[in-house]
């Protein structure tokens, strides 16, 4: 399965009476049904940790981006409007800032160690705590509330699975719980934000930015309102898009399908 397709669905399955495993690019399984896979006996893989390196980098990506406005910068400097650069045209500083992230499972702790060489100062919310040494590692504080973190972030980084229970969990209660100032940055899943309550909080000025590689549906419709701010950045999904990790996905893919195929233990099966 590569973006979400083919659909896995029954009339899929059912059709497919000697299928044995459904091999999934990248972390997010939030578009299979799980139980439904189980009864007809076939297993399902994902890739999860080969994604999480370059999916961190993304998110640092983004929060630097937003951050200097580098692609309203871009857009200055090459313009043929452009007679001179305002000296009066800033963006906001990093270094020193406050990043919150939720969810600090592998991508969200890398995002961690990224930001602790920007000398940043870092809060996470988890459904667990991390062990003392690894907060310790990269300075992180554990906020046990998600209310703590979004009132004293400058950024707020969502780095959590699509689930349930993650289903809109930032919507319009907690974007107002952010700082006037803040920019909201996801590289998880576009259902994990209230995209009506952001377009509102943005227009509102109720926070200040929003970068996200992720929306719903992807593309937008291009008539889109977050289109056509230019307090937001959004890129097309491309958290894992590098092509040695793209080549070791496949590579992982490929793997699980031949050991499903054979009858042994399919590597990174998701339970």
């Amino acid at each position: 399965v590569w973006y979400h397709k083919p659909a896995i669905n029954e009339e899929l399955l059912q059709s497919l009476p000697n299928l044995k495993v459904v091999a999934s690019s990248g972390v997010g399984i939030d578009h299979l049904d799980l139980k439904l896979l189980s009864s007809y006996g076939v297993k399902v893989s994902n890739t999860p940790f080969i994604v999480s390196t370059d999916t961190a980098d993304m998110g640092m990506t983004l929060l630097l981006a937003s951050s200097r406005r580098l692609v309203e910068g871009h857009e200055m400097a090459v313009s043929p409007d452009t007679e001179y650069f305002p000296v009066d045209w800033l963006g906001v500083e990093v270094s020193g800032a406050t990043l919150g992230i939720v969810g600090m499972g592998t991508i969200g702790y890398k995002v961690a160690e990224r930001a602790k060489a920007f000398e940043m100062k870092i809060l996470y919310h988890n459904r667990n705590q991390r062990k003392k040494e690894e907060e310790n590692a990269v300075g992180a504080v554990y906020c046990k509330k998600i209310d703590d973190l979004l009132q004293q972030s400058d950024f707020v980084l969502l780095a959590v699975n699509l689930t349930p229970q993650t289903h809109k969990l930032i919507g319009k209660r907690e974007l107002e719980l952010m700082k006037p100032t803040a920019t909201l940055i996801n590289i998880s899943r576009g259902l994990v934000v209230d995209q009506d309550a952001l377009v509102k909080a943005l227009q509102n000025k109720v926070i200040k930015a929003a970068a996200l590689d992720v929306t719903y549906p992807e593309p937008l419709p291009r008539d889109h309102p977050l289109l056509k701010m230019k307090n937001v950045i959004i890129t097309p999904h491309i958290g894992s898009a590098t092509k040695k990790t793209r080549w070791v996905m496949m590579e992982e893919m490929a793997e699980s399908i031949e050991a499903g195929l054979a009858g042994h233990p399919v590597p990174r099966e998701v339970l």
